[in-house]
């Protein structure tokens, strides 16, 4: 067996339980909408590393920052009674930016291509 796997299911574990939880049954006006992109979980079991992402702006985000902290000690109590695990892990959220970076190279790579674009119909080839 690969030694990362029972970490990974594990996660994978966390992650689906807690996005279903959030949807359902937090009901905190500061909590946004909330996107889980992943949940890495140490080789210990002891401590998840829970990544979100979430529309709109630093308000909301920072909203949403401290409707997850007030809310934690019923996700882990959650995630306790529904993961079947010897002891519930520490959750650790940390917002995602990976995926705004992903969006801004994104913007960056179709302005590149609109300004050749441009450029090819300006000075077409002889």
């Amino acid at each position: 067996m690969a030694q990362g796997s029972r970490p990974e299911r594990v996660g994978e574990a966390i992650r689906q339980e807690l996005s279903v939880i959030l949807a359902r049954e937090v009901h905190d006006p500061g909590m946004g909408f909330v996107t889980l992109t992943r949940v890495k979980v140490s080789a210990d079991l002891q401590v998840a590393r829970v990544f979100y992402t979430q529309l709109g702006d630093d308000a909301a985000k920072k909203a949403t920052a401290r409707a997850i902290e007030r809310a934690l000690p019923f996700l882990r109590h959650q995630i306790g009674a529904r993961v079947r695990l010897r002891r519930v892990p520490e959750l650790h959220f940390t917002f995602d930016q990976s995926v705004e970076h992903q969006d801004r190279i994104e913007k960056i790579l179709l302005d590149l291509q609109h300004e050749r674009e441009a450029q090819s119909t300006e000075h077409p080839a002889p």
